[in-house]
């Protein structure tokens, strides 16, 4: 029931008490306030009318009754008409409320109330008074026996509630901008992008944003250092696979050195994996680029005497933020991952409101859904699951993709092929 948003819910405890208030204080004032002052001057006129009466009651006859009323009534402000034709009961409208309580400190303090009319118009009140010269009716204005303006107290309340939630709302904004900012700026990095932020706003918001950037630092320094590793150990160990390379072809040909050229050309082939591994969150920038154009360069390299590659449904048409090169790589790797294993590999491309999901599915046996977690983990070979027929890898191929799908702010998902019946490898990345 409440706003989900951290803007909504602040609001909210902003307008919740302005809002309270209003009306607490507008019952009570009005309620109490008004309610007085409407007895108070109610019972002025009551005077008035009582005195009016008593010279009806004393008068000796109807035509010197008329007489002193006309006499006392103009002063007093007050239309007399004896007899009248005054009104019976109670008339008034249902939202007079301030109406309620002249008609109830008229029948409480003067005996000869015999009706009211409030509702004919709303700036004259009729009073019908009984005499025994007969029925007499009273008019006076209406602001005689209540407040004239109740309503100035809503609107300035009204008014000055407005102009304070406008003061908030501008205030809240400024608070809680820095906050959106960091949060995207949060978001952004998790996406493999690192946009420009400085921290701003409150205390409490500025040393959440200088933890996130010292945050962001460790982690790209931890990056760097990786790859800076892992490049130096493949240098240094292709010296020596170098000079052995080079030993071996001035050697004589025979099963042996044959052998030894083989395993030389995998620890190479494995070197250069590793290598890939570390370079994978640094392969290039986010630029804007049609996703469909990267699965099109990865279909036209095929699949050779290997396979076939066969493209099936792809959006087209869309500009996504992401990092060609590094997509296109960890696209390739599922592509020859699922022709090591199989015969016909599927690629289909979806593009979603905020996902961009390419489909890789093959012809193998596929992967079994508890060892599913364990694939996508460096080093893990899983050629006991998956055949052997066609070679197998150094157990990086999918570690890598899942990782440049992580720098995009996705993730890579394995499941099974409802076509092909083999492995189905989805690459889910934010746009």
């Amino acid at each position: 029931m409440l706003p989900r948003g951290l803007y909504g819910r602040a609001a909210l405890i902003l307008l919740v008490p302005i809002v309270t208030l209003q009306l607490v204080v507008s019952v009570v004032f009005i309620q109490r306030h008004f309610e007085d002052v409407t007895q108070q001057m109610t019972r002025a006129i009551v005077l008035e009318l009582a005195y009016l009466v008593q010279l009806v009651e004393s008068a000796p006859d109807r035509a010197a009754a008329e007489a002193r009323v006309r006499v006392v009534a103009a002063p007093l402000a007050l239309g007399a008409a004896l007899p009248g034709d005054p009104p019976r009961g109670e008339s008034r409208r249902f939202y007079d409320l301030s109406g309620k309580t002249v008609t109830a400190t008229l029948t409480a303090g003067l005996p000869a109330f015999d009706g009211i009319d409030l509702a004919t118009s709303t700036r004259i009140v009729r009073v019908a008074l009984d005499t025994s010269k007969g029925p007499m009716e009273v008019v006076f204005d209406r602001s005689r026996v209540s407040a004239s303006n109740p309503h100035q107290l809503l609107v300035l309340m009204v008014f000055t509630g407005i102009l304070m939630t406008l003061i908030a709302y501008a205030f809240l904004r400024n608070q809680l901008r820095p906050i959106a900012r960091l949060a995207k700026a949060a978001d952004a990095f998790g996406k493999g992008r690192a946009v420009p932020y400085k921290p701003t706003g409150a205390t409490e918001v500025r040393a959440a944003g200088r933890a996130f950037l010292d945050m962001r630092a460790r982690i790209e320094r931890q990056i760097e250092q990786r790859t800076i590793m892992l490049s130096g150990v493949s240098h240094d160990l292709r010296t020596p696979l170098t000079r052995l390379k080079l030993e071996l072809s001035m050697a004589d040909e025979s099963p042996e050195t044959e052998a030894m050229l083989r395993d030389l050309a995998d620890m190479e082939r494995m070197i250069d994996t590793f290598l890939e591994f570390a370079r994978s969150e640094a392969l290039d920038d986010p630029v804007p680029c049609d996703p469909a154009e990267v699965l099109d360069r990865v279909a036209e390299r095929g699949g050779g005497p290997e396979g076939e590659v066969r493209v099936g449904a792809v959006a087209r048409g869309e500009t996504v933020l992401l990092r060609p090169l590094a997509v296109e790589r960890a696209l390739q790797n599922l592509v020859t991952n699922a022709l090591r294993h199989g015969s016909v590999v599927e690629l289909a491309l979806t593009v979603r409101p905020g996902q961009v999901v390419y489909s890789v599915e093959d012809d193998g046996p596929g992967i079994p859904e508890k060892r599913r977690d364990q694939a996508l983990q460096p080093f893990q070979r899983l050629d006991a699951a998956r055949s052997q027929e066609k070679g197998g890898g150094v157990g990086l191929g999918l570690a890598i993709a899942s990782d440049i799908a992580r720098g995009h702010g996705g993730a890579l998902r394995l499941g099974r092929s409802a076509r092909l019946g083999g492995l189905k490898a989805d690459l889910v990345l934010a746009r």
